[in-house]
């Protein structure tokens, strides 16, 4: 099988990795997934506090900030959101990977995106059928601009790449 074949494969297996991996921490309840007991036990130092304390922001209509849900929990929810848009960046980079070999450029653009978006619907839909979880309408948002964020940086690589190959070909014509 050619290299750029199993390249592509390997990058829709880890597409549908990511996608068990999301449906079963969906699966979840907070309290099973909460990494509060894991920030006392290793931030007791609460390092950066005071820089913190100084944000204050609305989240899905609740104000987010140490002095409304406490240091740890402020915590938690930025590695969470990160979490968010980081696992929905890779589900759309290794997505449209696997596919633009085998579909243009646009279309595995397109198919890898919607691909993200429906999931993320599926995915707060699917928390909202688990106990102790919130589905919320910002995080399908979020997943949205995280898979965005995937697909452009992933294009943006494969055209410097591109671009660089086409640049070391001139040369070696010229010579």
């Amino acid at each position: 099988m050619q290299k750029k074949k199993v390249i592509q494969n390997l990058c829709l297996g880890g597409s549908l990795l990511l996608l068990a991996i999301l449906f079963v921490s969906s699966s979840m309840t907070y309290k099973q997934q909460t990494s509060v007991p894991f920030l006392e036990k290793y931030l007791t130092s609460r390092p950066l506090e005071t820089f913190l304390s100084h944000i204050s922001f609305d989240y899905a209509g609740k104000t987010i900030s140490i002095q409304a849900v406490g240091y740890y929990r402020f915590v938690e929810f930025f590695i969470r959101k990160a979490a968010h848009f980081g696992t929905y960046f890779l589900l759309a980079a290794f997505t449209y990977l696997g596919l633009v070999g085998r579909l243009s450029s646009k279309k595995a653009f397109m198919s890898a995106f919607i691909l993200a978006v429906a999931y993320a619907s599926f995915d707060e839909f699917h928390q909202m059928l688990t106990g102790g979880r919130t589905p919320l309408v910002q995080d399908v948002l979020l997943d949205s601009c995280g898979a965005l964020c995937g697909i452009l940086v992933i294009r943006a690589i494969l055209a410097y790449y591109q671009r660089r190959k086409n640049a070391m070909r001139t040369l070696a014509d010229k010579k």
